[in-house]
């Protein structure tokens, strides 16, 4: 194996922790929640991705503000 791969984890939609529960949560809002299902994470282009991340921050910030932890 490569150095910077990680290993191939099926994705587990009834067992995620809570940053992956959002992060498939803004996924389905943007309705890329049946290709992540199909064919995972990695079938996302770069700018799905980005798009994710960026309103996975702007969450985190909001719920900071409102004084919601995420663990």
């Amino acid at each position: 194996m490569s150095k910077g791969k990680k290993s191939k984890k099926p994705f587990d939609i009834h067992n995620m922790t809570p940053e992956e529960q959002l992060k498939f949560e803004i996924a389905e809002e943007l309705g890329l929640g049946g290709k992540v299902l199909e064919s995972g994470w990695k079938s996302l282009t770069s700018k799905e991705s980005g798009r994710i991340g960026g309103m996975i921050t702007k969450r985190k910030r909001e719920m900071q503000k409102e004084g919601v932890k995420m663990e």
